[in-house]
């Protein structure tokens, strides 16, 4: 039905939690939030929007109703890449309550890799089953060799603009964040053709051993998130006889007010150490953090001491390489490590992503944002599933 009512639901908004709240769906928008003792003014704004359509009453049954997952930074799902299989990643991330999946391209892809998975993804975000795939992240192609899985693979030697400008046009309309190493020789030179066929370009800083001068330089420009906090950064040695750690991309990352951190934080506290989740967010505030999955389908030995790490992935040269994470489980780690409710990971894992790459329709429960809708449990195990105001599962 094209109009609703969520009754008898906890709505977990930017500030908090409304107990016993309501939620109008209108057209795939949400046309009104507010409590029981709002419904039926509430019902009657809805009926007047053509009195002769069926409103659909939907009993949330005490459950949480909060915006869905908005995932700006996954390689795949639990077993393949998102190349191999678009569809079949994308549907495995929507079961888990993210709405809007962002493929993350590898800067192990040769210029017509990336820009066979660009058209590639494109195309999926058109069939049904990719409804959720609502752009790329361009994880390179220019980021520092030292860092990273499958770093050995790395076919962008030199920022050429010969090399790089089919891939900025093939992406120009789709990608959502172009990841940069600002240590990279002539990066600026890149950053500033990015910027030309893309005005409002956002940039992360990624896999990256920058000085802080190097990474404020690509500021101006639209740097706005850090990727994968602690995670492919090196620590910068300013004076080369002592040995006192000197300022890099992490640092600049927690000075900046308006940069976001994104934070894999899988459930032993591996990519990003518990104490560390802590003074991330302390440092930046709630509404600077972003929870990602960076799933990756990498199927090499768990090393002994990590056999109960269940959601991270290693190579073949025992190296972490990405997780096996969905945002659900993101967030209930994330509420594991930090004592953080399920307001603040919604934010983290919907708002927040939505707002820093300027995806400003969904990612809240508030009138006038799409209705794309998880309800889940205290523990934050999704239940069900809407996009646009159509019901998934």
């Amino acid at each position: 039905m094209n109009k609703k009512i969520f009754t008898n639901v906890k709505v977990a908004q930017t500030y908090g939690i409304i107990e016993d709240g309501i939620v109008a769906v209108s057209g795939g928008v949400i046309s009104a939030v507010g409590t029981r003792d709002d419904y039926d003014t509430i019902s009657r704004m809805l009926a007047s929007e053509g009195a002769a359509e069926e409103i659909e009453i939907i009993d949330g049954r005490g459950l949480y109703l909060g915006p869905g997952l908005v995932d700006i930074h996954t390689h795949a799902s639990d077993v393949q890449f998102f190349t191999e299989d678009p569809i079949a990643c994308a549907q495995h991330h929507l079961m888990h309550g993210t709405t809007s999946v962002f493929p993350a391209l590898y800067f192990s892809f040769t210029p017509e890799q990336y820009i066979a998975a660009i058209d590639q993804m494109k195309e999926a975000s058109q069939k049904p089953g990719g409804i959720n795939i609502a752009g790329v992240y361009m994880e390179g192609p220019f980021l520092n060799p030292k860092f990273g899985c499958d770093k050995e693979n790395n076919p962008w030697k030199t920022v050429d603009p010969g090399q790089y400008m089919p891939v900025i046009e093939a992406a120009k309309d789709f990608a959502a964040v172009y990841c940069v190493a600002p240590e990279r020789d002539n990066i600026l030179q890149y950053v500033h053709d990015v910027k030309t066929l893309v005005p409002d370009a956002v940039f992360a800083v990624a896999h990256s051993e920058a000085s802080s001068e190097q990474v404020e330089a690509i500021i101006p420009y639209g740097l706005k998130i850090g990727t994968h906090f602690s995670d492919a950064t090196g620590k910068v040695h300013k004076w080369s006889d002592v040995e006192i750690v000197g300022v890099g991309p992490d640092e600049v990352v927690l000075m900046h007010d308006d940069i976001y951190a994104e934070l894999i934080v899988d459930n032993m506290g591996v990519h990003v150490d518990p104490y560390l989740i802590r003074l991330v967010r302390k440092v930046k505030g709630d509404d600077r953090v972003i929870l990602i999955s960076d799933a990756y389908a990498a199927a090499g030995p768990r090393p002994e001491e990590y056999k109960d790490c269940f959601d991270i992935n290693f190579d073949f040269t025992g190296e972490i390489a990405g997780s096996k994470l969905t945002l659900d489980q993101a967030c209930r780690n994330m509420m594991k490590h930090s004592g953080c409710g399920i307001a603040e990971v919604f934010k983290f894992a919907a708002s927040n992503p939505a707002r820093a790459i300027g995806f400003n329709d969904r990612g809240e429960i508030a009138a006038g944002k799409r209705a794309d809708i998880i309800l889940v449990d205290s523990g934050m195990n999704v239940e069900h599933i809407y996009i646009a105001g159509n019901k998934i599962r």
